[in-house]
């Protein structure tokens, strides 16, 4: 049974299912070798997502290919590097990390149409071209989400201490 912030049980193994064929398949796990925003990395933040998409679609009762949903949530920010690292190929990471993704997932995974839209289009608006299908629309809302959270996270503790 689903209460508060859980995920449905058929949801949940969907989501540790398709982390393993991720991991399995392609170098998924080497998202847990970068930081992202505060003090998670691209790996934690790539889960958190791909839940939070989940759990908005469950709650606002929105027909999703879910499937679809969670692997592209899961493979948004599969760029494969830290962009905190002082180099010149990270500069405007902001602008140019969703095609770096989306050039990544399509050499380490097959990708429908809807994953290939989540990947590249999660950045909106700071990308200009807007998510073309509710999946990406979805996932761009949720790394908004998880992003703010785990940013102001740990200036938060630091503020109550």
């Amino acid at each position: 049974m689903k209460t508060g912030n859980s995920l449905s049980p058929r949801r949940q193994k969907l989501l540790t299912d398709t982390i393993r064929e991720l991991a399995h398949e392609g170098r998924f796990y080497e998202e847990k070798a970068a930081m992202q925003h505060g003090c998670m990395t691209i790996y934690q933040h790539s889960i958190h997502v791909a839940y939070v998409s989940l759990f908005l679609m469950e709650k606002w009762h929105i027909p999703l290919d879910e499937i679809s949903l969670v692997k592209g949530a899961l493979l948004h920010d599969y760029f494969l590097y830290d962009w905190h690292e002082n180099d010149a190929s990270h500069r405007l990471h902001g602008f140019h990390h969703p095609n770096t993704a989306l050039r990544n997932a399509l050499r380490d995974y097959k990708l429908n149409k809807r994953e290939e839209n989540m990947i590249a289009r999660h950045m909106f608006p700071l990308t200009p071209i807007p998510p073309g299908c509710r999946e990406a629309w979805l996932v761009c809302l949720a790394d908004k989400w998880c992003a703010m959270k785990e940013t102001l996270r740990p200036a938060f503790h630091k503020l109550l201490r």
